[in-house]
């Protein structure tokens, strides 16, 4: 049975793969994002600049080797277009405001690039990238509701400042596109990307149980 092998250390995409019947091997690629983005042209499209990343964390994990002889990699990133510009992981409480501050009321994309390398004893025999665009629509946050959102500190380590799992699901009015890429790996394009590299879902999903 393949092993999907998920390139990130993200728990908020571990759980949706769970949740959708897949326990995924973890590895955690150490890419440097930011030197990875500046690479590319400057006049990069936004969806190529996500995939790019994707790619880079997906690769990274290959070159590392030490995986299961059938698996599939799989990378993703993700990031919030606004007003034309991508918006990563703010880091700092700061940043964060200031990113609110921009959407608040307002609409914006999360684009999510997802890139999948098929392996067969150490060697790639098949790979597929793509990149999913969800409209999010933002609420207009009480400024005593924003501090204190900020101030657990959830919003600073993900893209865009914001979760929708978690307690910045208080702040999402709705979307238009897949929830679970706003999560951070979209389950509908995993499912065309992992059939463009010749697997099937249900061969992930292993043992039915009993």
């Amino acid at each position: 049975m393949p092993v999907l092998v998920l390139a990130s250390a993200s728990p908020a995409r571990r759980a949706v793969l769970r949740a959708a019947g897949i326990e995924p091997v973890v590895r955690i690629s150490d890419v440097d994002e930011d030197a990875v983005a500046a690479a590319l042209p400057p006049d990069s499209a936004p969806s190529t600049v996500v995939e790019k990343l994707a790619e880079a964390k997906a690769n990274a994990i290959v070159a590392a080797g030490e995986l299961p002889a059938d698996c599939v990699v799989v990378g993703c990133d993700s990031m919030l277009l606004v007003d034309g510009e991508l918006q990563g992981k703010p880091y700092a409480p700061e940043v964060a405001r200031e990113r609110w501050k921009a959407v608040a009321g307002r609409s914006a994309d999360l684009l999510t690039g997802h890139c999948v390398l098929r392996l067969i004893d150490g060697a790639v025999t098949a790979s597929a990238v793509d990149c999913s665009t969800t409209t999010v629509h933002f609420a207009d946050p009480d400024p005593a509701d924003l501090d204190a959102y900020i101030a657990t500190g959830e919003p600073l380590q993900v893209a865009g400042a914001f979760t929708l799992d978690g307690r910045g699901g208080w702040f999402v009015e709705r979307l238009e596109g897949d929830p679970s890429s706003v999560i951070g790996i979209g389950l509908p394009l995993l499912r065309r990307l992992l059939h463009d590299v010749g697997l099937s879902i249900a061969q992930l999903w292993g043992d039915p149980p009993g």
